[in-house]
């Protein structure tokens, strides 16, 4: 009983901040990394954000690297992706799931859990 439920999602100014959580129940944050992936429409999921279950190891995509910071609160077993500075093109279905991460990327299994995701609206 692995689930991943993400919140935080919303409408924002550009340059204004946004928080996501990605709420894990069922596994502890210690044994398997959480990444967040996003979706807009016509456009293919891209994998925004990773942090490790070992280490704390983080990886961002190019695109956010600078503006965005995941961090996780083990005690909580929660993962919360920071947003600054957005962006209009940073507009999509948020998600969250389980991989494997590491410095230079991440590793999705079918095994691995996914949320439902959570609508970002970043307004022109």
């Amino acid at each position: 009983q692995v689930q991943l439920v993400e919140s935080g999602g919303g409408l924002v100014q550009p340059g204004g901040s946004l928080t996501l959580s990605c709420a894990a129940s069922g596994f502890s944050l210690h044994y398997r990394g959480i990444a967040w992936f996003r979706q807009a429409p016509g456009k293919e999921r891209e994998g925004v954000s990773c942090i490790s279950n070992t280490d704390g190891t983080t990886y961002y995509e190019d695109s956010v690297k600078g503006r965005f910071t995941i961090s996780r609160d083990n005690g909580e077993n929660t993962v919360y992706l920071l947003m600054n500075n957005l962006k209009p093109e940073d507009t999509a279905v948020y998600y969250c799931a389980t991989v494997l991460c590491f410095e230079l990327g991440y590793e999705l299994a079918d095994s691995d859990s996914w949320g439902q995701g959570t609508q970002v609206t970043v307004s022109s």
